[in-house]
């Protein structure tokens, strides 16, 4: 059975959200990944397993090592996504600030 994951069920977890800010500066192997944290080793896999169903992390194999790396794509995907928010958001705490200016006047 082919399980589909959320992408941002996936990346509502700390320890996945720590994964990703990791291998965002370089590819690194499941155990250097698992050495940053306090979990045991077959906990971090599954967070592993789960940026990758999602495709938020690309892995390459290089003679016997797997390298993790992060799919900038699925992360401009997440962004576009989340980009109209951003900007309601801005647009309101404007408004609200031109109000709080006016008021104290």
């Amino acid at each position: 059975m082919d399980l589909r994951r959320d992408v941002f069920q996936a990346i509502a977890d700390p320890t996945r959200r720590a994964i990703l800010t990791m291998v965002a500066l370089h590819a690194m192997t499941p155990g250097a990944i698992a050495s940053n944290f306090d979990s045991s080793r077959q906990t971090i896999s599954k967070h592993i397993q789960i940026l990758t169903e999602c495709h938020l992390l690309e892995k390459t194999q290089n003679g016997r090592e797997i390298y993790y790396q992060l799919n900038p794509q699925k992360i401009k995907e997440i962004d576009a996504f989340i980009e109209p928010f951003r900007k309601l958001w801005d647009d309101r705490f404007n408004k609200l600030e031109s109000v709080m200016k006016n008021y104290k006047s």
